[in-house]
Order: structure tokens, then sequence, then C-alpha cells
């Protein structure tokens, strides 16, 4: 079952960092959950070195539930490669990420 409830998926947007000066990484992680125009929701990622553009993906489910859980597998996926989640000055990000993502 997710712990994301349908009000948090609305504007659900999680930043991970995994910072190594010994071996010159800097890389970031954007998981995001949005709805589409035809009611479905879309887990985007996005990934890259730190200041760089980056790349992108998008993978669109049917329903709330699906997508939580791709974002959810994601995310632990990523947190077992030392990822870190980077808490932001935004309200946006940072109401999210302190109350849901705490390690």
């Amino acid at each position: 079952m997710s712990r994301f409830n349908d009000h948090d998926r609305a504007s659900l947007n999680i930043l991970l960092e995994r910072i190594d000066p010994a071996c010159n990484m800097a890389r970031y992680y954007v998981l995001s959950i949005e709805p589409t125009l035809f009611g479905d929701q879309a887990l985007i990622r996005g990934w890259g070195r730190i200041g760089s553009k980056g790349r992108q993906r998008r993978e669109f489910f049917a329903d709330d539930a699906s997508a939580g859980v791709a974002l959810e597998t994601w995310l632990a996926r990523k947190r077992r490669r030392g990822y870190c989640t980077r808490i932001s000055a935004s309200r946006h990000d940072s109401s999210v990420s302190v109350r849901h993502l705490r390690t």
C-alpha cells in the first residue's frame, strides 16, 4: 500500500543527491508524479550531474496507486545506491520531503 495520499501526490516532487568529492561525483535525481491531460498519472524521472540539464523520462500509469508504487520503487533503488534527500528552502519541495522521507 502506498504511504502517499492523493493530496500529497498532486504536488509530489522529490530531489535526491549523491555527492562524493573523492570520486568527483555530484549527481542529482528527481522523482515527481503529475496528472496528465487525460486523467492518468505520469511518473517523471530526471537525472544528471549537478549543474547540467540532464535527462528526463516519463512513465504513464492509469491510476494513482500504480504510480505511487513505481515512485516508491525508484526511491528505494536510489537510496540503496547512496542518494540522499535534499532539503530544499522552497515550501513546495521541503514540505513533502521532510514529512515523508526521513530516514
